[in-house]
């Protein structure tokens, strides 16, 4: 009876510690989970992070390049060429004093509308592949479901 009492005692401690050992597994697979999740979703905010500072440079060099065009036009005016060139020592000639050369198959360069030249603010950017959108629970899906499939091909 002793020996009857000892064995059903020493069950009931061998399935406890079963019961325990199932429940510290499935709480280390979920910290697990729980880490690799959160290390991807860090890593996507870092990246996300770049990418706006990127895009805060490109609108900087964008701000600067109207700028230059301002500067630019600036100094291209007729007030601002026409000053230099008088400090420069050249002087304004009478329609008398202009003469013309006529060249013989020259044909000048077309002009373009300034409607029509390339502006700085059509950029195409390109879309963000899916590898960089996927959550991780989409990842582990997919990784069963290819397991899944290459374990029913197996005889």
């Amino acid at each position: 009876m002793t020996h009857l009492r000892t064995t059903i005692s020493h069950h009931s401690w061998r399935a406890h510690r079963q019961q325990i050992g199932t429940v510290l597994a499935a709480l280390i697979a979920a910290t697990m989970i729980a880490s690799l999740y959160l290390s991807v979703t860090a890593r996507a905010a870092l990246l996300g992070r770049e990418i706006q500072k990127m895009e805060d440079e490109i609108q900087d060099v964008r701000y600067q390049n109207v700028d230059l065009e301002t500067e630019l036009a600036s100094i291209l005016s007729e007030e601002s060429m026409r000053s230099r060139v008088l400090e420069a020592g050249f002087r304004e000639v009478s329609l008398e004093e202009i003469e013309y050369i006529y060249i013989p198959g020259y044909a000048p360069p077309e002009r373009i509308a300034p409607s029509q030249a390339p502006h700085a603010a059509e950029y195409t950017f390109h879309e963000t592949p899916p590898e960089y959108t996927e959550s991780l629970f989409e990842w582990i899906r997919k990784a069963f479901e290819g397991t899944a499939a290459r374990t029913a091909r197996l005889p």
